[in-house]
């Protein structure tokens, strides 16, 4: 197991604390700006962290308004809008009028937008592969099924709503 402090982690089980640190360690690998580089070389492509997670965004749906990809991002739109500007530029994504509403309009990815996706999920593929290449086709099969089941219930999670405090009352009592 990990180095712990074991006073942080009071009532909670040693295996949720070991989990914790291993999903902490785990997003700060995937997030290096080195992984994306290598990522990036991999695809032999040319996109910042942000542009590759609209992409693979709207990939993942139908056409999509701009503000509901920055919920879904949990960005401000502005950052969505500067991004999908630049994709827009490079020719990944088009605009389209929203069937039901005239005014609003859809972002759609194009086929060189499409294909661009699909070099970065094949580079991410072989990328997971070398890096599980000594796990048995059984250990494999299991983490998929767990892991599947980790994100299910974490995303369940982080849409039920928290009960927290009343602020107000909460600096009252001190």
């Amino acid at each position: 197991m990990s180095a712990q402090n074991p006073a942080s982690a009071a009532g909670v089980s040693a295996n949720v604390v070991e989990i914790e640190y291993v999903l902490s360690r785990m997003t700060y690998v995937a997030g290096r700006a080195r992984q994306h580089e290598r990522l990036m070389a991999a695809a032999g492509l040319d996109l910042d962290r942000a542009a590759v997670a609209i992409l693979r965004n709207i990939a993942a749906s139908d056409p999509v308004r701009p503000g509901v990809l920055a919920v879904r991002l949990s960005v401000e739109a502005s950052h969505v809008t500067r991004q999908l500007r630049q994709l827009e530029r490079i020719g990944h994504v088009v605009r389209i009028a929203d069937p039901d509403d005239r005014r609003a309009q859809l972002v759609q990815l194009t086929d060189a937008g499409l294909a661009a996706v699909e070099r970065i999920r094949e580079a991410s593929r072989r990328g997971v592969e070398l890096a599980l290449a000594d796990w048995t086709p059984d250990d494999l099969e299991r983490f998929a099924t767990l892991f599947r089941r980790l994100v299910h219930d974490f995303v369940a999670h982080a849409e039920t709503p928290l009960d927290l405090p009343d602020r107000a009352s909460a600096g009252s009592s001190r």
